[in-house]
């Protein structure tokens, strides 16, 4: 019976752990990025906005297309007076009884010039679609980064938590030998408390490890609108191993390439065409007009084929000397734009700086942590030997042991830094889209 409840026990604590291996999900960054561009809500809002523009761009087009209007009316008349002033003689038999009145009428206007306002309306609507397709690519950008920092952060919090496991496991037997040695009176009980106050230490470190996981974790899935449950593993091949290419040594690949710079050069241009569309307000408007009237006055009059077709022409004389408000508002306006980009320029010259400095600097930290790992190793296999030798103390084993967890940390953790900040360097230079193919969604 005892046998039974075993294997039923092992049976289901098998099947946890594997419930627990399942839930797990492994994501490359890839395929990570793209699942962000298909589903964040800040992509999608920035497609609606880019939509959004393509809409005003055609209805701005359609003004160049003529007017035509159809209306009609149907009218009941009740004791009418009617008076016919031509043809009218004193023998004539009493009047027509007019009780009710139909007409319809079609009419057509088609715009031939208004001081170019139509075409500069369009030029400053098209750039104004042109700047916010280039701002969605740029709010991509920014969404790939997101993905690759909180990818690093899970990456690097996933490497921690495996490394201080290790520790603690060692931390735990070291604790479990000092027992049995202060048992026996070999060592004084301050070294077995100095222990205990180690794996202590550990267990505080490693909780609050897992609690960044686990926060990184649901930030990122939340981005990528999965399941709030879905445990994501990045695994070493994923993240660590590809060749750094395309590596900018100046800010000139920025300017050329930042697409949030490429969208307010495109809306300085749909600035100054509204500079152009609000001096129209100088120049008459010339349209073609046309058009059909039926008109029925029951037993009184018929009319039939009356066509019409001509030049309609319209001067608003006031608003010459009110114009010129309007044209100053727009210059101003333009004026502020080129600000901005002159603004924007300097900004990304200085995160362009920042970001190469950055990158250098972790190169320079990878390459001494990755010298410490070995320096600190050795050093804890001398204090080891020292220690078992009676030549060391407790103080002195257990500082070389946090010292080699230290170094071990670092490495990982300054591996997976050389690679945000080498991604950094490509998003500020405006590569990072392309690095991931984003033609591809």
């Amino acid at each position: 019976m005892k046998v039974s409840q075993l294997m039923l026990f092992g049976i289901f604590f098998i099947g946890i752990s594997s419930i627990e291996a399942q839930e797990k999900t492994s994501l490359t960054l890839d395929e990570a990025i793209h699942l962000a561009w298909a589903k964040s809500n800040e992509v999608s809002l920035a497609n609606t906005k880019v939509t959004t523009k393509k809409l005003e761009l055609q209805s701005v087009k359609n003004s160049r297309y003529p007017d035509l209007k159809i209306s009609g009316q149907y009218q009941r008349l009740t004791k009418a007076s009617i008076d016919f002033k031509i043809n009218k003689s004193s023998d004539s038999g009493p009047l027509p009884v007019a009780d009710q009145l139909m007409i319809g009428q079609v009419s057509a206007s088609l715009p031939i010039f208004s001081g170019f306002k139509i075409q500069n309306n369009i030029k400053a609507y098209d750039n104004m679609y042109q700047a916010e397709t280039a701002a969605a690519m740029q709010t991509k950008e920014e969404v790939a980064m997101m993905v690759v920092n909180y990818y690093a952060s899970l990456y690097k919090a996933q490497k921690t938590v495996q490394l201080l496991k290790e520790n603690q496991k060692s931390a735990q037997q070291r604790v479990t030998d000092f027992l049995e040695l202060e048992k026996n009176g070999i060592i004084p009980r301050n070294d077995l408390l100095k222990s205990q106050l180690q794996v202590s230490k550990v267990q505080l470190s490693l909780d609050q490890a897992i609690s960044e996981l686990n926060t990184v974790n649901f930030e990122l899935v939340s981005l990528l609108k999965m399941d709030s449950k879905t445990k994501l593993e990045i695994k070493e091949s994923d993240f660590a191993d590809f060749k750094m290419t395309n590596i900018p040594t100046n800010d000139e690949l920025a300017l050329g390439n930042r697409k949030d710079l490429e969208s307010i050069r495109l809306q300085e241009k749909a600035s100054l065409a509204n500079v152009q569309m609000a001096k129209s307000g100088y120049y008459p408007s010339i349209s073609i007009i046309s058009g059909y009237t039926a008109l029925d006055l029951k037993n009184v009059l018929t009319v039939q084929n009356a066509m019409n077709i001509g030049v309609g022409v319209s001067y608003d004389l006031s608003g010459i000397l009110k114009n010129g408000t309007n044209v100053k508002i727009a210059e101003s306006k333009a004026l502020e734009v080129q600000n901005s980009e002159m603004m924007l320029t300097d900004y990304i010259k200085i995160q362009v700086q920042k970001a190469i400095e950055d990158y250098d600097l972790a190169l320079k930290q990878d390459l001494v942590y990755n010298q410490a790992v070995e320096q600190a190793s050795e050093n804890y296999r001398i204090i080891r030997d020292k220690y078992d030798n009676g030549l060391s103390d407790t103080n002195d084993l257990l500082e070389a042991d946090v010292e080699q967890l230290g170094s071990n940390i670092n490495k990982t953790l300054a591996r997976a830094n050389v690679i945000q900040k080498y991604y950094e360097l490509l998003s500020v230079s405006g590569q990072l889209n392309q690095t991931f193919n984003l033609s591809k969604i």
